[in-house]
């Protein structure tokens, strides 16, 4: 999967003249440069961004500016130190890049450079990723946006494959075949294939006087290999990768259990998608499988007591069961899992299922466990004593209201492997679309062995299953280059060099790369399961091989640096994962400040809600409570001096704020004149408060930020199955200080979570609940009470809400005047945006 570039430029005067995405294929091992030049033609300096999406499997290997002829190269290294460099340019408001998660298979690499009148610059990326075969076929998917006409436009792919190439296509959603055949060539031929899509001025119009694009769409090139052997072996400089497919091999028959939630959240179109996929699934199913449905909400139903084998008429019944199926009740994983491996290994101890058959269990969910069993890490445990290794579970996790880490975690540990199911229209599709994938197993337990004392650094090697349509690829080196023990395709230098020559295809120490991003990826998937010194020594070794072949990793950042008037100008190529520091600008934060104002940034719609809570002062409310981290943050209520003279109500404020950890040894209380540490009751040790000097003759409202921030709060070491707190989660405190000698208001604090993503995804509290994404749309837009202020229908959490245009004001940053934030206004204390009503969030204390 691969994304095109698009260059926009941020003011008119910027001629974008190039774009070109180069792709250089060997022995499915992808070496892509994305090339984009472009001219300030204006008479000032002008800033010029570059976006490129490119695949979540893939690692940036480089990334160059070229300014006026002058190319500042990007060197990668260890995320903590790139970090430093990437802060200290962001505080003196220089030049940063980033990457983010954007949709379901991309990252987002996105930098802004200033362009001096008259000058060039250059864009160039380049990234790897070995391609995986899927469904027969090795697939190439370039999302098309350039978003403009461009001079030179160009996608260029040259494919090498020593085995010879079967099949090759390419082809476009935007552009019609007619249009397509003239912009695009493709051939292939023996080892080698080509294809090339450059579309004329002309051909780019969306009409023929039309100046805007019409590249804006898919652009897909597929191809496979041919195979007379079931395996392949290729040696290059001491490197060696093993493919293997066999064809032509009988489907074994599987035994599968379908653990699927149909607990309250999935009411609607999830569980109507949910049965639709289900009965498409039930079409396919062969009559030497068999199969079970367990479904859990509260409890635990099942559709029959054991497994059953699919006849027509056992089919038949089990569309009836799915299409029955409702959701209510809350959410026990626990239990159905385990009742689910529970029938399988009873199936298999009694011989109810034919020896020559293998068992998979498909867990389908969209929310964490809360009910019976509900720690994760308990739940890992009791899953993996249950399984002992024998079958593969497979975890799909439907939105993203729930914890993936953990479900993620969970399956690898079993053999198997999560999926997120995203919540769109084609949500059955996606389930489809996975079973699929499993569907077809060919082998079980394979091991693919080599000679003793002739390799070293093998990569994964067993594989508990092999499905019709993929491919086990295997890496080493060779302890010499005495092939004798050794039987294998050693690739034909002289016509590797042939092709070099005619294409230039890539460079000759492709399988030493694809080892290294093999070993990588792998080290990496262990580590999620590691804890101590293990996962202290995959670390290690996955950070060493990311930084001597260069690859931008979870553990590592690519760093640009270019002089700029004797200071450096920084930008960043950094990848998400496990590690990423938090990239959310402080504007888009969750925060209450004010009467109480809670604020709700939504950056997905690029909107936000708002809502206010109308207590009595002296009243405390829960504002985050998280029950994996054991993390509370309560807020009391504070009125005014007296109530003002020209105001109708008396207002509100927070005064007080109680931070405190179950897994702590004490517990923060933050006020406007002091922040207190104190141990927690019952633990030794002493209180230490923390004052600002303050002018005695302050004439002259104000607000700051206290160094809350800084306390980063962590717990306490987690791994990865609960790890949101790991790198500590950053709460802000704003303090509103008003004229000492003010007859009315007193001062009072504002409180913002800046890294929310690190809570985990059970966090609830007033502010906790809206931690994690959810939908809400708004319609029929309509004139209000106040001609100012339009009102709108907005359906939230299955509730239709009237709510009306208006602003609030947020101090995150800037603390002094505060900035307008345009929101989504909800009535009545937040009814039907907040879980339940105000009143249950209220509590006894602080603390």
């Amino acid at each position: 999967n691969t994304r095109l570039a698009h260059i926009r430029s941020v003011v008119d005067g910027i001629e974008v003249y190039s774009t070109k995405i180069s792709c250089k294929v060997t022995s499915r091992f992808a070496h892509n440069v994305v090339t984009t030049r472009a001219v300030n033609r204006a008479d000032t300096a002008k800033e010029v961004s570059f976006d490129v999406e490119l695949p979540k499997t893939a690692f940036i290997t480089n990334f160059t500016l070229t300014i006026d002829g002058v190319t500042y190269p990007g060197n990668v290294k260890e995320k903590e130190v790139a970090k430093k460099q990437y802060e200290k340019a962001v505080s003196q408001g220089k030049t940063a890049g980033l990457v983010k998660a954007s949709g379901r298979k991309l990252e987002k690499f996105t930098v802004s450079v200033n362009v001096a009148a008259g000058s060039k610059v250059t864009f160039e990326l380049t990234y790897e990723e070995l391609l995986k075969r899927h469904k027969g076929k090795y697939e190439m998917y370039l999302k098309v946006q350039p978003k403009q006409l461009v001079k030179h436009f160009e996608i260029e792919a040259d494919i090498f494959e020593p085995q010879g190439i079967s099949t090759l296509d390419a082809e476009a959603s935007f552009i019609t075949n007619d249009l397509l055949g003239s912009a695009l060539t493709k051939s292939f031929s023996g080892k080698k294939g080509h294809v090339s899509f450059k579309p004329s001025l002309d051909q780019q119009r969306s009409c023929p006087t039309c100046t805007d694009s019409l590249l804006n769409g898919d652009f897909t090139i597929t191809y496979d290999v041919n195979r007379e052997s079931p395996a392949n072996v290729q040696i290059v400089n001491g490197y060696f990768v093993h493919f293997f497919a066999p064809q032509g091999l009988p489907v074994v028959p599987k035994n599968v259990v379908f653990v699927i939630d149909v607990s309250g959240s999935m009411y609607g179109r999830k569980i109507q998608q949910t049965k639709d996929a289900l009965l498409k699934i039930l079409e396919d199913v062969k009559e030497d499988d068999y199969l079970n449905f367990i479904l859990f909400s509260g409890d635990v139903t099942t559709w029959k007591d054991n497994l059953v084998q699919a006849t027509p008429e056992n089919i038949q019944e089990a569309r009836e069961f799915v299409m029955n199926i409702h959701s209510q009740g809350m959410t026990n994983i626990n239990d159905a899992l385990l009742r689910g491996i529970s029938m399988l290994n009873k199936a298999r101890e009694e011989n109810a299922v034919p020896e020559r058959s293998t068992s998979i269990i498909i867990m389908l969910t969209d929310g964490d466990a809360n009910v019976g069993e509900s720690k994760p890490e308990k739940i890992q445990e009791n899953v993996r004593n249950a399984i002992r290794g024998k079958f593969p579970l497979y975890n799909l996790g439907f939105g993203n209201n729930l914890n993936y880490n953990f479900l993620e975690s969970m399956a690898l540990e079993n053999h198997g492997l999560a999926r997120r199911i995203y919540e769109d229209s084609d949500a059955n599709l996606q389930l489809q679309g996975f079973y699929e994938e499993v569907a077809n197993p060919l082998l079980t337990s394979v091991e693919v062995e080599y000679p003793e004392n002739a390799i070293l650094d093998l990569t994964q090697n067993t594989y508990q299953h092999f499905y019709d349509g993929s491919e086990i690829v295997v890496a080493g080196r060779l302890v010499d280059k005495d092939l004798n023990n050794f039987k294998a395709d050693e690739v034909d230098m002289k016509e590797m060099e042939e092709a070099l020559r005619e294409r230039d295809y890539i460079f000759g120490n492709y399988i030493e790369r694809l080892w290294a991003y093999l070993t990588i990826e792998q080290l990496l998937e262990k580590r999620k399961n590691a804890h101590g010194e293990e996962k202290e020594n995959l670390t290690a070794q996955a950070l060493d091989l990311s930084l001597k072949y260069h690859f931008v990793t979870p553990l590592t950042s690519m760093v640009v640096t270019k002089p700029e008037d004797n200071e450096d100008q920084t930008a960043i190529a950094d990848k998400p994962g496990e590690e990423v520091p938090g990239t959310s600008p402080f504007s888009d934060v969750p925060s209450v400040d004010g009467d109480p104002h809670f604020i709700i940034q939504v950056p997905e719609k690029e909107d936000a809600i708002c809502f206010n809570i109308d207590e009595d002062p002296g009243t405390v409310l829960r504002l985050i409570q998280d029950p994996i981290t054991g993390l509370t943050v309560n807020g009391q209520i504070i009125g005014d001096k007296r109530d003002s003279p020209d105001s109708k109500t008396s207002k509100t404020y927070f005064g007080k704020l109680g931070i405190a950890n179950a897994q702590m040894d004490f517990q923060i209380e933050v006020t406007p004149e002091k922040i207190t540490l104190s141990p927690e009751p019952g633990e030794q040790g002493r209180s230490v408060t923390l004052t600002e000097a303050q002018s005695p003759g302050r004439t002259c409202p104000r607000s700051h930020r206290r160094p809350v921030a800084d306390l980063g709060l962590n717990p306490r070491p987690l791994d990865s199955r609960d790890r949101p707190l790991s790198y500590g989660v950053t709460f802000v405190v704003v303090l509103h200080q008003v004229w000492k000698k003010h007859p009315v208001h007193q001062d009072f604090l504002g409180f913002y979570v800046v890294d929310s993503h690190r809570m985990s995804t059970q966090t609830h509290g007033l502010l906790g609940q809206f931690f994690h994404p959810f939908e809400f749309k708004v319609s029929d837009v309509h004139p209000g009470s106040d001609p100012t202020k339009p009102d709108a229908t907005m359906v939230v959490k299955n509730h239709r809400l009237t709510v009306t245009r208006g602003s609030q004001k947020d101090y995150g940053k800037d603390v002094s005047s505060g900035t307008k934030v345009t929101c989504w206004f909800v009535h009545n204390n937040g009814q039907g945006l907040i879980d339940g009503v105000h009143s249950d969030y209220i509590v006894p204390s602080l603390f």
